[in-house]
């Protein structure tokens, strides 16, 4: 399973082959911080950690403190063999994947179980597993320059249609209903999604990820130079970002 919650531990991030030793967060970091979060929206674990992250974005911005953060969600595909317009029940390929029904029954439950304890209603007995490579395309429109757009908003729109209103997020008329929503042109989206238009920019991205070595998500990398694996807790989140945070203060 290749989405996950791992160890809070930060990683010195670069293109495979690199360094993979454990650092502190004591590097410095210039200017404002980007922070690239490598996700799928077929992804609990990225839902999961989606909400987490920004409670504690919401929390420390509470306390008074100034978060320089430029959040860009980039694409990530758990299963991009997944076909189009003809989804699966995700129980069933789950089931598939690891190994029968009631080990499915085991993962469902689980992930459920903590999306809840986050505020989140999963609805895994209606979700449909299908393929990713359009959301994405839509995310990536509605982050072009011309689009005065907040794509994280669209991200979770996205997740929400998958793990709680059990939408084939692979049918274009679904996404485009889901874009409308959102505030862009349902017909340009449409036609956006008929083309092959942004499908270099999707596989560039995801060839990118595969660079970075990230082969779980969500992965969350600072400034292409840091990287925390995992849905890591709110509390884990709010340190990471203090400590970053400070860094880029005293940088």
């Amino acid at each position: 399973m290749t989405d996950t919650a791992t160890e809070p531990f930060v990683y010195e991030s670069g293109a495979k082959g690199r360094s993979s030793r454990r650092r502190g967060c004591h590097a410095s970091i210039v200017a404002a911080m980007r922070l690239e979060i490598f996700s799928d929206v077929v992804c609990p674990w990225c839902y999961i950690g989606k909400q987490r992250f920004d409670r504690a974005v919401a929390n420390l911005t509470k306390a008074g403190i100034d978060l320089k953060l430029e959040i860009i969600y980039r694409p990530f595909q758990l299963d991009p063999s997944a076909p189009q317009d003809t989804p699966t029940p995700v129980r069933e390929a789950y089931a598939k994947k690891f190994g029968g029904n009631e080990r499915a029954d085991e993962i469902l439950a689980h992930v459920t179980k903590l999306a809840a304890a986050d505020g989140i209603n999963f609805r895994m007995d209606i979700a449909l597993r299908a393929n990713t490579s359009r959301a994405h395309r839509l995310i990536a429109l509605s982050q072009t320059k011309d689009l005065d757009l907040d794509h994280t908003k669209l991200k979770e729109r996205l997740m929400i249609a998958y793990f709680c209103d059990g939408k084939d997020i692979s049918n274009i008329q679904t996404l485009s209903e889901i874009a409308i929503d959102f505030g862009m042109n349902g017909d340009e989206v449409t036609q956006m999604l008929q083309s092959d238009a942004l499908v270099n920019e999707l596989e560039e991205n995801l060839q990118r990820a595969n660079e970075l070595g990230i082969t779980a998500v969500p992965t969350y990398v600072f400034d292409e130079q840091w990287s925390v694996p995992g849905a890591q807790d709110s509390e884990t989140f709010e340190r990471i970002l203090r400590k970053l945070n400070d860094q880029q203060a005293n940088s």
